[in-house]
């Protein structure tokens, strides 16, 4: 899959700036830039250095840039790279573009400089996954993650694991070269207490994707409660912009609306739901119906009822949220209303009193939200899980492991125990990408953006 042609491609975001870079990479990009460089001799130029000078098409000046050298294998991808910063002109970048592509380089794919860095054995397949998440991180927990996934975190602890089986399934090997003096090199009290001790670490790293995935993804808040209480206007608050629509006209909201903020590092998606009743309205009634659903599928859950609700029916309200498995913010909106005893009843159940309209109570309702989550003090150090696809592979190396562990509880041949160690080994090297196939490695690349 490995080609040894040069790519090239815009490296910075699309669209007019200071400062485009346009990055090619492969055996001839120092030959093929040093072609349209006026300046030094950028063959004759030592790795990680910076060259001012021209790029020319023919005696036509394109631009004044500054080159970056980086000789292979001392790069991102372990090849030949050059980096070409140009003034952000669209069209000076298209020039430049295509005048290298007219000299033999070919536009890269997505995420192929990434994919050449993993091909060439500059990142395994989870840091190399770990780029994308990099890239796209919006809060500081998320960027943490990545960069401690970039940096081999994940893969280490992978690594150590992975050369412990190896250790055993070599044994396992040799016990089968000598099948008829039936003779056990595989210690099999001393196999049991790894692969319990791997099955526990692996339950660990399966239970933290939990939290990696919200770190990852944001922490999915659903706004619900009855029509008209002040869903929509609390959303706007939250954002500090009119996202929603407000009106006294209850069931305006019939559909979700979705959008993100970030709160002291940690982001999240806020969802505001239609209202929840009982409606002979088609449309309405399929609003209802999204947002009992998307009530199901969050993480938390900020419930808001009216100051001037029936306190019974609030009570009625709080009882069928009780029943429920997702944790919720109990608000009431528009508490300029209330009396002080209906402030006494509504902080004896623990409920948050705000002004959605005035935006009185945003604070404190904030700093509910973080401590709800509990993901404040959460040691982005340690290793997360944050990829559905690491996920599975982890499950399916902990059956096999679990099948090791039977196996040898109910001795069989070693011919069989070997196959369960292989399985599990196998699946341990897909998540790193010692164990690939080019529709992986397609899947993965393909969702980067150009350039990287």
């Amino acid at each position: 899959m490995l080609n040894n042609d040069t790519i090239i491609a815009l490296s910075t975001p699309p669209g007019s700036g200071a400062i485009g870079v346009i990055r090619l990479s492969g055996p001839e990009a120092i030959t093929l830039t040093n072609q349209v460089f006026s300046g030094k001799n950028l063959k004759k130029q030592a790795t990680h250095t910076l060259h001012f000078g021209l790029i020319k098409d023919g005696d036509v000046v394109v631009d004044e840039v500054v080159t970056s050298l980086f000789v292979g294998p001392k790069s991102y991808t372990k090849e030949h790279v050059v980096e070409i910063s140009c003034h952000g002109s669209n069209y000076i970048i298209q020039q430049i573009i295509n005048l290298l592509i007219r000299k033999g380089a070919r536009a890269a794919k997505p995420g192929e400089f990434t994919l050449r860095a993993f091909l060439n054995g500059g990142l395994d397949l989870s840091q190399a996954e770990a780029v994308a998440d990099l890239i796209a991180s919006d809060s500081k927990a998320s960027h943490e993650v990545a960069m401690q996934q970039m940096r081999g975190g994940f893969s280490n602890e992978l690594k150590d694991l992975r050369e412990q089986l190896i250790h055993f399934a070599s044994m396992i090997e040799l016990e089968l070269d000598f099948a008829e003096e039936d003779v056990e090199f595989a210690n099999r009290d001393q196999l049991r207490t790894l692969v319990q001790r791997i099955n526990t670490v692996l339950q660990r790293l399966i239970h933290s994707f939990e939290v990696g995935n919200v770190i990852k993804n944001g922490v999915p808040v659903v706004i619900a409660g009855k029509p008209n209480v002040g869903k929509s206007t609390l959303l706007n608050a939250l954002l500090n912009e009119e996202r929603a629509i407000v009106s006294d006209i209850a069931g305006t909201t019939r559909d979700t609306i979705e959008d993100e903020i970030n709160i002291n590092g940690v982001v999240f998606r806020f969802i505001d739901t239609a209202g929840i009743r009982e409606t002979a309205d088609v449309i309405e009634a399929k609003g209802v119906e999204r947002s009992l659903e998307k009530m199901r599928q969050a993480r938390l859950i900020i419930y808001m009822v009216d100051a001037q609700e029936d306190e019974n029916e609030v009570i009625k309200q709080l009882e069928e949220l009780s029943r429920q498995d997702t944790p919720f913010l109990f608000i009431v909106n528009k508490a300029e209303l209330l009396s002080i005893a209906q402030q006494d009843f509504y902080k004896n159940h623990n409920a948050l009193l705000i002004s959605a309209k005035d935006k009185v109570g945003m604070d404190i309702l904030e700093a509910s939200l973080l401590e709800k989550v509990n993901l404040s003090n959460i040691n982005t150090n340690e290793t997360l899980v944050t990829n559905i696809r690491h996920v599975e592979a982890l499950k399916q190396t902990q059956n096999s492991l679990n099948n090791v562990l039977e196996n040898i509880y109910n001795p069989v041949t070693s011919d069989f125990l070997a196959m369960d160690i292989k399985q599990a080994l196998h699946y341990l090297g897909e998540i790193t990408g010692t164990v690939t196939t080019d529709d992986l490695l397609e899947n993965i690349f393909t969702k980067f953006c150009i350039g990287k």
